[in-house]
């Protein structure tokens, strides 16, 4: 079996927990690929590295059966860029704090690897999103797992996002800026600016305002077949594109876009008892009442 390996900004205190992945994965004479940063951070440490290869996140993820991501929810989304349109299984390994996506604490690495090699998993599909424009990112991806955002870059004034469905009129936002988010995105920023929690099987994206100037205008929800279409007023020369952590500073004149449900999906590892609503109660706290 062929794993690859992703973090960044992993702690010391987790050392112990990424030897003990490793020693794991060799056991069972597993290939291991080691992303450039993790290499590089693991280098001048005790753990035994020389035997595992390098790849380099330009070049993405090689060919193999599963990528683990350790860290947070930002490093797996780092690792969905990696594996691209490969749709590589992606299993989360959470160093970080909240965890949405990355759901296997460290304490249970050994169980995780001993239920990949006796098949005791199942995949979740979570649905990506993409746009079209005029515009060239210097990365050349143009897709995101939470959401894309526009968002104004000048501290001082909103700007307007002229928002069509499916090349129907809906509104024009006076704005902060407006997240076009997945069922994923839906417990990230989106949430944090008033949108509601949405199921990840469900099919559908979340058009949510940040900070809108109308108080009557709220987040909706729409169908993932439909294309949003969004055209940018700003009295400054330009706004910002962000692509969930990604984000891009594009000039004025460039101000079109069409964002869309993407045509590949990633692959989520998922283990027995695991669920999206244990999830919602272990990191939102649902349910933390004396009353129950």
């Amino acid at each position: 079996m062929k794993v690859a390996i992703h973090g960044r900004k992993v702690n010391e205190s987790s050392f112990p927990y990424i030897a003990t992945l490793l020693e794991a994965l060799t056991a069972k004479d597993t290939e291991i690929f080691l992303s450039s940063p993790l290499r590089n951070l693991l280098q001048d440490t005790s753990l035994k590295v020389s035997d595992c290869h390098t790849y380099y996140e330009k070049d993405g993820v090689p060919d193999v059966n599963f990528t683990i991501s350790i860290g947070g929810d930002g490093t797996l989304l780092e690792t969905v860029t990696q594996v691209g349109t490969k749709e590589t299984p992606i299993l989360g390994v959470n160093t970080g704090r909240l965890g949405f996506l990355a759901t296997v604490s460290q304490d249970h690495i050994k169980e995780a690897v001993q239920a990949l090699y006796q098949q005791h998993y199942s995949y979740e599909y979570r649905t990506l999103v993409e746009f079209e424009g005029d515009i060239e990112l210097p990365d050349g991806l143009n897709f995101a797992l939470n959401e894309i955002t526009v968002i104004k870059k000048d501290t001082s004034s909103m700007i307007v996002v002229h928002t069509y469905v499916d090349k129907q009129y809906l509104n024009s936002y006076w704005a902060d800026g407006l997240i076009i988010a997945t069922p994923t995105g839906s417990t990230g920023y989106s949430l944090s600016c008033g949108g509601p929690v949405v199921s990840p099987q469900s099919h559908n994206l979340i058009i949510t305002p940040i900070s809108p100037h109308n108080l009557t205008v709220r987040p909706l929800v729409i169908s993932d077949e439909s294309i949003v279409s969004v055209e940018i007023e700003s009295r400054s020369e330009n706004f910002l594109l962000s692509l969930d952590s990604r984000s891009y500073n594009i000039v004025q004149d460039s101000k079109k876009l069409s964002i869309r449900k993407s045509s590949f999906k990633v692959k989520l590892l998922k283990f027995e008892g695991d669920s999206f609503l244990k999830t919602l109660r272990q990191k939102l706290n649902w349910g933390l009442d004396v009353r129950n």
